[in-house]
């Protein structure tokens, strides 16, 4: 893999550039990035030995893969200032939310081969899940490295139809908010049963992260794995019982469908 550059340098693309130093799927030096913030990009040569480019021609010219990685309301500043730039056979991934590859395609030109990409935050711990669409014309070398990245900072699903990614933002991407909802609710349930924060908060945070993985790795249903938690007349009968009075599992269900709404709303 050769030079691969980032247009913008938030807390995603500094998940990014860890997973793939960490995977050594290139050296420092060849990860280029451009942030309007100096003392950003200043931050992140200090931290991981990156290469800072003064300008965007710069980065494009030493770059085969970008990633655009800057807020959405910003992307159509970002590509009117490419025009021009030499994107012919490059690789372009865009990790902003809501924007559809037309847009890349349009203002880029042809010849140039876009992916929308929707990665989320616990990419920063190496735990990530990211959403790949693949627009026509990208060449499947471009698709082996694409997927190199993202797997170098956790799960990888791909999707035929793009207009699946707004439901991956609704379900991976806004994902962790929910689950920290629901961690400190089980540690305000433990606090308000007579345990300390500190403890309740430890206990909350590792029985999530101990059940998804039990999900991941058994490859049973989730309903199943619940049953085998329920023992008739128990205590976690009685927990789902009250979870249910309280319309649990339609709240969430509505939570990822109200997330996917907005989604549309903002990318139509």
């Amino acid at each position: 893999m050769k030079g691969l550059g980032f247009i913008g340098a938030g807390n995603m693309a500094e998940a990014m550039v860890r997973g793939i130093l960490a995977a050594k799927l290139l050296p420092p030096g060849k990860l280029f990035v451009l942030d309007v913030r100096p003392g950003r990009t200043k931050e992140l040569r200090k931290r991981f030995g990156v290469s800072v480019s003064p300008a965007l021609p710069d980065l494009v010219r030493d770059s085969e893969t970008i990633v655009f990685a800057v807020k959405p309301q910003t992307i159509p500043e970002v590509l009117r200032k490419m025009a021009g730039s030499a994107g012919r056979g490059k690789l372009f991934i865009s990790i902003a939310a809501g924007i559809k590859t037309r847009v890349f395609l349009d203002a880029l030109g042809k010849g140039s081969s876009v992916v929308r990409a929707m990665p989320n935050t616990p990419a920063q711990v190496g735990m990530g899940s990211t959403g790949l669409f693949f627009a026509a014309g990208v060449k499947e070398d471009q698709k082996a490295r694409t997927r190199k990245i993202f797997s170098s900072f956790g799960t990888v699903a791909e999707f035929a139809r793009e207009e699946l990614l707004d439901v991956v933002t609704a379900l991976s991407g806004s994902g962790p908010a929910y689950a920290f909802l629901f961690i400190e609710a089980l540690a305000d349930g433990a606090v308000r049963s007579g345990m300390g924060r500190e403890e309740a908060i430890l206990l909350a945070a590792s029985t999530v992260e101990g059940a998804a993985r039990m999900v991941r790795e058994s490859g049973r249903h989730p309903g199943q794995l619940k049953d085998m938690v329920t023992s008739p007349g128990g205590t976690t009968a009685a927990g789902i019982a009250a979870l249910e009075r309280g319309a649990f599992r339609g709240a969430v269900m509505d939570a990822v469908f109200a997330a996917w709404q907005r989604c549309r709303e903002l990318s139509s």
